[in-house]
This record gives structure tokens, C-alpha cells and sequence, in this order.
């Protein structure tokens, strides 16, 4: 029987049609896929920030170098299927020597991480704002974040915002990182360091954590070196003991606006919770993000009867358990600072 397909010329040529046309597009898309962009030779950074369309990231860059086709590069992004992978981060491309070598590395090249240093003693927006500075993340938008009620709930933390539970260290972040991810990871970083020995050393001084927490914070607040520590903090639960107001300075610069200055005595007259030399007792919350040398502290006091201390001028304290040393040790510090001050006025005096 005769198989009059292989008779019939126009089959062979409608499929031959078909394959040119198939091969042209595979043709066509392999040229944009692996379109050749920028030196390939070439290392360069680039930051994309979070909500960045494609069409933008094409700007980013051509502005950069690094591309030097953007449709080819844009086609390319939705040829392979990658229109809304790219993360937003800062990256360094190397030796992206095609489209498809410069959609590899922002897919599935980890985002270059930048560190962030928070000191010990540093308030929830002296933290916002390095964290703005260094990975991008809106300031006002993260100390909302710390005083959500709701949030602070779901952390299981105690007290009304995150304040005193930030832990101080070098942390690194990815440029455009959710604040919540940030958050995450310096509460998880505290509760790390809070160990259990420190939880039952907490109830062994009948005192709650967030007390603890607070009162390491004013320590932290007070003290430059560490091997004064346990002693300021011996001074404030002699304090507490005794009944008597703590009149931290620290307290009075975290209520302030303009700190950290110089206080003054009306400074130490404002109404607040927070001001320890008209309320008795700790304040309500902690004034500040401790390190953990300042949460032992708090926990393992020195045993001492000082219930005063004054500022040496030379980052130390002078400890009383008298009114008159404390009077005496503070007209001590006065003379220093007047003799400090003269110096200095004499020394631009004669520049002059």
C-alpha cells in the first residue's frame, strides 16, 4: 500500500517552515539570554532597595556599567523566569560576562552583608538611626516597630517597648533587611546572653527581670570601667533598700531632649516617670540597651555600705556612705572642674 505523505510536498514544506521558525526563536531567545553586557573583567557594587521594579533594576545597572543593553537585559529576566526573584540587597557583581551570568549572581548570589556595631548603653533611637545609616531601614518606621504594644507582646517581653532588650554587638545585616528580621535577631541575641543562671539569680534577689534589666541600664549609664560596675550597682541597691530615691543622672538624660549634656538643676525638676530624683524606687522601663557586663552587675552586686558617688573627672567615682564625704568628694570634683576649665580658656587665649 503506498504511503502518499511522502508524495506530498507541501507537508515537508509546512514542517520545514515550523522548524526554521521553532529555531529562530530558540535562536533568538539563547541571544538574549547570553547577550554579552559590560567588561566582564570588571567588580562592582550594587544596591538595590526593597519595592525596586525590574524595569528600575535595569536603570541601577546601566547607571552602574553593567549593562549596556537594558531590553535585552529585562527580556532575558522574564525569558528565564526571574521577573520577581531578585531580592532587594546590596551585591558585588564579578565577571558578569552575559545577562544570563548577571541574573545568576543577583538570583542566587547572597547579598553583600554590612555591619552594624551597637554600643552598649545606646537607646532604641540611637539604634534606629545606625540602622538607617548603614542597611537603609526608615528610622522612624523601626522605633514605631520598638513601641508596638502588640509586638512586644509577641516577643514575650516584658515592659511597654523593646528598650533594654536590643543587645549591644556587631551584627550583619543585608541593605534593605525587614526591620522585623533585625529586631528578631538582637531580641534572640539577648535571650541568649540572659542564661538561666542569671534567671534564677533574678528571683534569688526577688526582683523581676525587667527591674534587673533597668537597673542595668542606669549602671550602664554611670560606669566607663568595667571593675566599677558591681560597685555602682551596690550603691543603688543599698538605695533601694533603704527607701531612698536613686537620683540617677542617667535617668535625667534619657528624659531630656537635647542630651547628653550637662544637666541642670531645673533638668532635675522635670515631671516624668522616668526621673529618679522626684519619684522613688527604679523607673518604669529601662533607660537604654545594656551589655551583659552591666545585666551581672545588676544581678551580682559588690557588697558595700556606699550609698553616694561623684565623678572623679578621670572616668571614675568617688564612693561615700556619708552625706558629708559625699559633700566633701564633690567639692573635690568642682575644684577639678574649675581648674579644667581655666586651663582650657588660658590655652585658647594664648592660640589667640
Amino acid at each position: 500500500m503506498l504511503d502518499f505523505k511522502q508524495f506530498n510536498p507541501g507537508m515537508k514544506t509546512v514542517g520545514g517552515i515550523a522548524g526554521i521558525i521553532a529555531t529562530s526563536i530558540l535562536a533568538f531567545y539563547l541571544l538574549v539570554i547570553y547577550w554579552p553586557q559590560s567588561d566582564p573583567y570588571e567588580s562592582v557594587e550594587i544596591n538595590i532597595p526593597r519595592g525596586t521594579s525590574l524595569s528600575e533594576i535595569g536603570n541601577i545597572l546601566q547607571e552602574k556599567n553593567v549593562i549596556n543593553n537594558k531590553r535585552t537585559f529585562t527580556m532575558a529576566v522574564k525569558t528565564l523566569g526571574h521577573e520577581k526573584n531578585i531580592p532587594a540587597g546590596t551585591y558585588t557583581l564579578r565577571n558578569a560576562r552575559s545577562n544570563r551570568g548577571i541574573i545568576q549572581q543577583l538570583v542566587y548570589g547572597a547579598p553583600s552583608l554590612k555591619n552594624v556595631t551597637v554600643l552598649e548603653g545606646w537607646t532604641m533611637d540611637d539604634i534606629a538611626a545606625a540602622l538607617e545609616q548603614k542597611i537603609g531601614i526608615n528610622k522612624k518606621k523601626f522605633l514605631r516597630l520598638c513601641k508596638d504594644q502588640e509586638l512586644v507582646k509577641l516577643f514575650e517581653l516584658d515592659g511597654n517597648s523593646f528598650e533594654g532588650y536590643l543587645f549591644p554587638d556587631t551584627y550583619y545585616f543585608a541593605e534593605g533587611l525587614d526591620a522585623i528580621v533585625v529586631l528578631t535577631k538582637m531580641v534572640n541575641e539577648f535571650k541568649e546572653n540572659m542564661t538561666l543562671s542569671m534567671k534564677v539569680r533574678v528571683e534569688e534577689l526577688g526582683m523581676s527581670q525587667l527591674e534587673i534589666i533597668t537597673l542595668a541600664s542606669i549602671i550602664e549609664g554611670e560606669a566607663i570601667y568595667d571593675d566599677e560596675r558591681a560597685i555602682i550597682s551596690a550603691v543603688y541597691h543599698n538605695r533601694l533598700e533603704k527607701g531612698m530615691r536613686l537620683q540617677a543622672d542617667p535617668t535625667i538624660q534619657y528624659i531630656i531632649e537635647d542630651g547628653p549634656r550637662r544637666l541642670l538643676n531645673e533638668d532635675l525638676k522635670i515631671e516624668s516617670e522616668y526621673n529618679t530624683y522626684l519619684k522613688s524606687g527604679l523607673p518604669p522601663g529601662p533607660i537604654n540597651n545594656p551589655g551583659k557586663e552591666s545585666l551581672i552587675a545588676a544581678l551580682y552586686p559588690a557588697v558595700n555600705d556606699y550609698i553616694y558617688f561623684v565623678a572623679r573627672g578621670d572616668g571614675y567615682h568617688t564612693f561615700s556612705k556619708t552625706k558629708k564625704e559625699h559633700n566633701k568628694a564633690k567639692r573635690k570634683f568642682q575644684k577639678v572642674r574649675r581648674r579644667v576649665r581655666q586651663e582650657k580658656n588660658s590655652a585658647t587665649a594664648g592660640g589667640l
